[in-house]
C-alpha cells in the first residue's frame, strides 16, 4: 500500500471523523472540534491518504505545553505565546500501522510537542521520545480516561 501524508482539506472532515470514530470508540469528538483545528491551525492537520482513500490523520496545534485542552472541546483561539505543539490526535488504519508514518510525521521540526497517551500506548510514545511530564489541569488529562499520561518531547 503506497500512502503519503498530505495536508488536510475541509472536504476530509467527514472521512476524518468515520476513521475518529472506528479507532477512538471510547474518545469521542465531534465534527465541530475537527473542524475548529483545521480552522485555527492548518499546517498542523494532516491526512494519510492512499489513492481517494484515507488511511489515517494527525492533528496538532500550538498550545500552551502545560497541559492538554480537554477532550472534545472547543479551543475558541491559540494561545498568543504557545509553549509547545500538541498532537491532538493521531490515527491509523491497522492496515497504515508499522510502515514509519508516524515517525515521518514527528520527522517535522518543531521545538517542543506535547499529546495524551490513551490506553496504554505510552511505551509507543517514549519509544518516539517522548517522555511524561508535569500536567497544570489535573481535569483536562482526566477526561481522556483513567490512565491518560501527559507527555512531551523537545526536539
Amino acid at each position: 500500500m503506497s500512502a503519503a501524508w498530505r495536508a488536510m482539506v475541509a472536504a476530509d472532515l467527514p472521512g476524518v471523523l468515520a476513521l475518529a470514530d472506528r479507532l477512538h470508540p471510547h474518545h469521542p469528538e465531534s465534527m465541530a472540534v475537527f473542524a475548529e483545528r483545521l480552522a485555527l491551525a492548518p499546517d498542523g492537520c494532516r491526512v494519510l491518504a492512499s489513492g481517494g482513500a484515507l488511511l489515517g490523520y494527525a492533528v496538532a496545534h500550538p498550545w500552551t505545553g502545560l497541559a492538554p485542552p480537554p477532550l472534545d472541546a472547543l479551543l475558541g483561539a491559540l494561545p498568543a505565546r504557545p509553549g509547545a505543539w500538541h498532537i491532538h490526535d493521531v490515527a491509523l488504519l491497522p492496515a497504515a500501522r508499522g510502515a514509519g508514518h508516524v515517525a515521518a510525521l514527528l520527522a517535522a521540526p518543531l521545538p517542543r510537542l506535547t499529546l495524551v497517551a490513551v490506553d496504554g500506548t505510552g511505551g509507543y510514545w517514549a519509544r518516539h521520545g517522548f517522555a511524561d511530564a508535569p500536567c497544570s489541569d489535573a481535569a483536562a488529562l482526566a477526561s481522556y480516561g483513567e490512565g491518560a499520561r501527559f507527555m512531551a518531547r523537545a526536539t
